[in-house]
């Protein structure tokens, strides 16, 4: 997986244990990968004029984008899906929330605790969320407060993506295929 992870200047990532790093995925720069979380194929986490932390157990799903500002770190904490196709720039992401598919979160957000950004929704620059919020839209409005059960299944939603990476780094098959992958000639 050395391959999939790059110095930018004196900046060099630090990755904890346990974390799943997929081929394809690209890891550059300032980015700090926390215990457990699990970056998918084909991400982009470029790290260069900021810094960008994964929280523990955070799973990033195939071809997002993560990057960030100068003055914009991007923030992402704990026990959080991040779907298909997301763009974060330079937010912040609070614990156990669940980003959907192909959202879009700019410059300075702030995404409460245990809320959900829907599918397909534009959150835009500096824009705050409190905790527990159903976030939708172009451009994202608050919905309505979630409802116990969302909660629930929003705050567990990782757990799903823990697994699968566990999977992935103990299956032999994959892990053939990789080395095939990263060292052809072999």
């Amino acid at each position: 997986m050395s391959n999939t992870v790059f110095n930018y200047l004196d900046f060099k990532p630090t990755i904890e244990e346990g974390v799943f790093i997929s081929p394809g995925a690209f890891i550059i720069g300032r980015v700090t990968l926390k215990k457990h979380s699990n970056i998918w194929f084909n991400c982009v986490l470029r790290g260069d004029v900021n810094e960008i932390i994964v929280g523990e157990n955070t799973n990033v799903q195939d071809l997002s984008m993560l990057h960030v500002t100068a003055k914009d770190a991007l923030i992402i904490g704990n026990n959080i899906s991040i779907g298909h196709s997301v763009t974060l720039h330079g937010c912040t992401i609070n614990d156990s929330c669940l980003i959907g598919m192909q959202a879009l979160i700019l410059d300075g957000a702030v995404i409460g605790h245990s809320s959900l950004v829907a599918a397909g929704s534009l959150v835009t620059p500096g824009k705050k969320f409190p905790p527990f919020s159903l976030i939708k839209g172009r451009p994202a409005v608050v919905e309505r407060p979630l409802k116990p059960e969302e909660i629930d299944t929003i705050t567990n939603h990782y757990k799903s993506y823990v697994g699968y990476k566990d999977l992935y780094l103990t299956d032999k098959n994959f892990n053939e295929s990789l080395k095939k992958y990263l060292h052809p000639d072999s």
